[in-house]
């Protein structure tokens, strides 16, 4: 899957997977064939969770009948939100009409598909625009095709070749394809079902981007390496992955071949990457440009059949649970679920048997818990990486912590991004100077982490996950994070833990350089703060109550700062406060700092923590 250069352009090195394919299968062909749809009906008559399900598509797609049709208004420089949009609303209708064969689905369906096949453009300056739009018209054209008129079929075939496959083949806008993040993943499926939706009509082309999507998706699946540790955090995971996942199945379903590609090392283990990711309280470690929602997944029920390993459906089955269904229906990828997930039986689902998963990687992350059936466990997250990687923050060795049911330790998440792009942030530079890290919410200072001499930290750094255990009376991680603070400290090592099950610990021991440095310790919250000793700060959320205490042979002064930026470009990050301390580290001085996060009804916090090269013991 090699590549190389010509005319000046990176180029595939084609392979031959498709060649000696002949005529595909005729429509619909895509994702569920004419036989999957008398297999699902009969599912439907042996479990009341999938009927319903199901019945929310149908109750979903009459809802969207009712709607004006889409229109091409774009927000800033995007046309995203169309994009998804028609996606949702196709899906769902051409599933209802598969289901029910009742006109009023298909004819809905047929409107839509004709509306944003007469839009001037799919808006390729933002190639996922016209990823998510080329996914959305082909998925339609092909499950209606043998309903559509010949008109409509006409119009929208040549929708999908100029405005989609057409526009993927010029270099202005096809970067995609080199790139190793998640708009190769979308990008490349949306032009794939593409292809194969006008396959008859274009053999020849259809056979060279299906070929060029096969070796182009496997340089973001490498990045899942070589654990499963997503460098683009959890929504990013689920975005790209349910994408390369629609990919690995449409091959699957018509070739009995997804190219090994599913074999590349960290994408299936990947699974349980964001099975861990998700905290007692359902929220998820959110580092990077990350939100902390979660919810039901549908891609998580191809792993678990992947992988025959049920227990990455573990929150899945809290989520199917305790959904609205309603509410899963905005999830435009939501009939997927009938495709992938059909058969299971969640009531079986087991929890995952380790309380602790840890993973290397471009962005190694860290996740342990106390307990994965009560509320109320102990939960941390803890990463290393570098802030230089796509979609990450200044936020290298930052961590969340809950108990009791509440976040206390959190992380802001990202600001909206046309919030900045109107205003000229120049958000996508990640170099060193760049805009990107005077917005508040990405840099250190917002971040769960040390901060130098006012300093930020070193993009090009990096810091690994250098040691781990899983002891339940001392789960822990340690990272070497002098590379990040490079110029700034001699040498920066962080470890997390969870002591006797009880409360969390995070030790820091940092060697001064050649002057003398301020160190400021921090920790975003939501929660009511109140210092109460030259060593503790008390924080009250919920009705629940926990103690950050400092424990140091330095001194050091106990302090809370504002999240509220001064800058009008940033968010206002209401109802937050950060929390720690500030100490001055002597020229060339060794220095180290415990700070214990102790809930209320916590046993045992006079446990005296050893240094982090003793750690190792309790492996």
């Amino acid at each position: 899957m090699a590549l190389f250069l010509v005319g000046g352009t990176v180029a595939f090195a084609q392979s031959k997977q498709l060649d000696e394919i002949g005529n595909l299968p005729d429509h619909p062909r895509i994702l569920m064939l004419k036989s999957d749809e008398q297999i699902i009906k009969d599912s439907l008559l042996t479990d009341s969770r999938w009927m319903a399900i199901h019945q929310a598509i149908l109750d979903e797609s009459n809802n969207i009948i009712s709607l004006p049709v889409l229109e091409r208004i774009k927000t800033g420089r995007r046309l995203l939100d169309v994009s998804r949009e028609a996606l949702r609303r196709i899906f769902h209708l051409s599933y209802a009409y598969r289901m029910t064969n009742s006109d009023k689905y298909k004819d809905r369906a047929e409107k839509e598909l004709l509306a944003v096949s007469t839009f001037s453009d799919w808006n390729p300056s933002h190639f996922l625009d016209v990823a998510e739009m080329t996914l959305a018209v082909s998925i339609g054209y092909d499950w209606l095709y043998n309903s559509l008129s010949a008109s409509s079929r006409e119009t929208i075939k040549n929708a999908i070749l100029k405005k989609g496959l057409d526009v993927s083949l010029d270099d202005q806008y096809n970067d995609w394809l080199r790139s190793s993040h998640n708009w190769n993943q979308v990008c490349n499926t949306g032009i794939t079902y593409g292809a194969l939706a006008v396959y008859e009509d274009m053999p020849a082309l259809s056979k060279q981007i299906i070929n060029r999507s096969i070796e182009s998706i496997a340089l973001p699946m490498k990045e899942y390496g070589p654990d499963g540790a997503y460098p683009e955090g959890f929504t990013y995971w689920s975005y790209g992955t349910n994408f390369n996942v629609l990919f690995l199945s449409v091959m699957e379903k018509l070739f009995k071949n997804d190219f090994s590609l599913s074999a590349i090392k960290g994408f299936l283990p990947s699974a349980q990457y964001v099975n861990n990711m998700i905290a007692p309280s359902m929220d998820c470690f959110n580092y990077g440009d990350c939100g902390d929602r979660t919810g039901l997944n549908p891609v998580m029920f191809w792993f678990s059949n992947k992988t025959k390993d049920s227990s990455v459906l573990w929150n899945q089955r809290i989520f199917m649970k305790q959904a609205n269904l309603k509410s899963l229906t905005q999830n435009r990828l939501f009939p997927a679920i009938m495709i992938w997930a059909i058969g299971t039986h969640l009531d079986q689902v087991m929890a995952p048997q380790k309380n602790t998963w840890t993973g290397q990687g471009v962005m190694p992350v860290s996740l342990m818990r106390t307990s994965w059936i009560d509320k109320n466990a102990i939960f941390v997250g803890f990463k290393g990486g570098r802030a230089g990687a796509n979609h990450s923050h200044m936020d290298v060795s930052s961590f969340v912590m809950e108990s009791d049911g509440v976040r206390w330790a959190i992380d802001l998440g990202p600001q909206d991004y046309n919030s900045l792009e109107s205003v000229g942030i120049d958000l996508w530079n990640r170099k060193q100077n760049s805009q990107r890290w005077d917005v508040f919410r990405y840099n250190n200072l917002a971040h769960n982490v040390l901060t130098i001499d006012n300093q930020k930290q070193h993009v090009a750094g990096y810091a690994s996950i250098s040691n781990s255990g899983e002891n339940p009376d001392f789960m822990y991680a340690v990272s070497d994070i002098t590379d990040i603070y490079k110029n700034q400290l001699n040498s920066a090592k962080r470890g997390i833990a969870i002591v006797k099950k009880n409360f969390v610990v995070i030790r820091d021991e940092l060697k001064a350089n050649d002057k003398k440095t301020t160190v400021k310790w921090s920790m975003v919250t939501s929660a009511n703060v109140k210092i109460t000793g030259k060593n503790t700060i008390e924080l009250q959320k919920d009705g629940k109550k926990l103690t950050l205490k400092v424990e140091s042979p330095v001194k050091f002064n106990m302090k809370t700062w504002s999240t509220q930026s001064l800058n009008k470009h940033d968010a206002p990050n209401t109802g937050t406060i950060i929390v720690g301390f500030e100490a001055e580290l002597p020229a060339g001085s060794n220095n180290s700092f415990c700070v214990k996060l102790i809930p209320d009804k916590a046993k045992y916090t006079s446990t005296e923590i050893p240094e982090l090269t003793s750690w190792n013991k309790f492996k």
